[in-house]
C-alpha cells in the first residue's frame, strides 16, 4: 500500500476536544468589518484551502478550483461592481427594509487580506460521474460543501470568512478569466478579524430573526411536526 499523505492539519500540536468542534460552528460568522488586512500565515491557509479540498464530492469528482486574488486592483474593480449591485437591490426596497438595509455592509473585499474565488466544474469527472445522474446539482451541493469546511477552519484559525454574493457572475467570470464551462460560485473574502460578532450581522440589524430548530424539523412527512430531538 501506498502510505497515507497527511493532511498540514496533523502537523498542529494541538489536541481538539469535541466540543471545541461544536464552538467553531457557534462562534462562525460572516464578516464584513472587522477584518485588520493584516496578511494570513502561508502555513494556516494551506491548512484551511487543504480541509476545503478535503471535503465530500459526488463520485469523488472534486468539482472545485479556488483563485487566490491578491491583486489590489482586482479587487477594486470587483468592489466597484458589488457596490453598483447593492444600489440595484436597495432601489427594490422600500420604508422599514430600506432603511434597515441602509445599515448593513455587504463586503469587506478591501479589508481584507486576500480573495478566494471557489469555482464549480461540471466536466471534472464527466461523463460518467457516479451519483449524479439523477441529481444535477450533486456537483454544485459539492462544492458548497468545501466552501463550509473552508469557513469551519478558517474559523478554528481565527481567521474571518466573508461571502460576497452581490455580484453577476458573467462579471465576475470575465474579471478572472474563469472560462465558461465553470461557474463561478463564491468570492470569499479571508483575513486576520479584530474579533467575531456575538450576534449574526443580519439579526444584529434586525433583518432577519433566526427560526429555532423546531420549526424546521418535520416527522415522517413535510409539515407533521411534534419531532422531539432530545
Amino acid at each position: 500500500m501506498l502510505p497515507r499523505e497527511s493532511p498540514p492539519w496533523e502537523d498542529h500540536d494541538e489536541v481538539v476536544p469535541l466540543a471545541s468542534f461544536y464552538d467553531v460552528v457557534a462562534r462562525r460568522r460572516d464578516v464584513r468589518a472587522e477584518f485588520t488586512g493584516e496578511p494570513i500565515d502561508g502555513g494556516v491557509l494551506r491548512r484551511i484551502l487543504s480541509a476545503a479540498h478535503a471535503a465530500p464530492s459526488v463520485g469523488l469528482s472534486q468539482p472545485w478550483d479556488f483563485i487566490l486574488v491578491r491583486d489590489r486592483g482586482i479587487r477594486t474593480e470587483f468592489r466597484e461592481h458589488v457596490l453598483q449591485e447593492r444600489e440595484v437591490f436597495r432601489g427594490q426596497l422600500a420604508g422599514e427594509e430600506a432603511k434597515r438595509f441602509a445599515g448593513i455592509r455587504i463586503e469587506g473585499i478591501l479589508d481584507s487580506s486576500i480573495g478566494v474565488v471557489v469555482t464549480y466544474d461540471a466536466d471534472r469527472g464527466a461523463p460518467a460521474v457516479l451519483g449524479r445522474h439523477a441529481i444535477a446539482d450533486a456537483g454544485l451541493y459539492s462544492v458548497c460543501l468545501a466552501i463550509q469546511n473552508l469557513w469551519l477552519a478558517a474559523t478554528a484559525e481565527d481567521i474571518g470568512v466573508g461571502w460576497v454574493s452581490f455580484y453577476r457572475e458573467e462579471k465576475l467570470r470575465a474579471l478572472l478569466g474563469i472560462p465558461e464551462r465553470l461557474r463561478p460560485i463564491a468570492w470569499l473574502c479571508l483575513g486576520p478579524v479584530t474579533h467575531l460578532q456575538q450576534v449574526p450581522d443580519l439579526e444584529r440589524h434586525k433583518w432577519r430573526t433566526r427560526m429555532p430548530l423546531e420549526k424546521v424539523v418535520h416527522s415522517d412527512r413535510y409539515g407533521r411536526s411534534g419531532e422531539r430531538i432530545e
